[in-house]
């Protein structure tokens, strides 16, 4: 599984959205962490959104990213949990190509020791769609420093090995992939 790394970092276009029927962009701390999170790792944050926790119009601005040639990667955060407005899993499970069943367990083992048994009720999950890894976290800051530093850093590096996300991506439009030398 060596072929999958690379030595070379391969900055990633990523996208950002919240699930939130409360907060604005000003006060979005989770989303915001994610942001912070994925600048300081070296990549590029492509576009950030913020949408009310509804099925339809989680979907609308996830499809319009997974068919956007400069976005490889969604983070959401929001929604996972299993109150009646919580309906992230719903809205992004009929958009993806391939789950990455791991991802939510992983997630989950990794909360353990941090929140206790209170780590069932996430419904984290991932998959990818159109060449794009789409990932689903809770809406706490918390939830999105483990998500990222936990699992996401490493598996959004092109240098992790044995193996990472980066070759299952889409090539960006805007070439950051081209002018790192990588082949995707």
């Amino acid at each position: 599984m060596a072929h999958l790394t690379q030595r070379d970092f391969v900055p990633l276009n990523i996208a950002v959205l919240t699930i939130s029927d409360t907060r604005t962009l000003a006060t979005d701390t989770s989303g915001q962490t994610l942001v912070d999170r994925l600048q300081g790792a070296g990549h590029v944050l492509v576009d950030r959104g913020l949408v009310i926790d509804d099925i339809y119009q989680i979907r609308a601005q996830v499809s319009l990213w997974i068919a956007d040639p400069d976005v490889q990667v969604v983070l959401m955060t929001g929604g996972t949990g299993f109150t009646a407005r919580d309906n992230t899993p719903q809205a992004v499970a009929p958009l993806l190509d391939k789950q990455v069943d791991g991802f939510g367990e992983l997630f989950r083992q990794v909360s353990l020791a941090e929140i206790g048994t209170s780590t069932l009720q996430s419904r984290a999950l991932a998959g990818l769609s159109n060449g794009v890894l789409v990932c689903c976290m809770p809406g706490s800051p918390g939830a999105c420093r483990t998500a990222w530093d936990q699992i996401l850093a490493g598996q959004l590096d092109s240098r992790t090995g044995p193996c990472n996300f980066v070759p299952h991506l889409k090539a960006q439009a805007n070439q950051n992939v081209a002018a790192c030398g990588a082949r995707l």
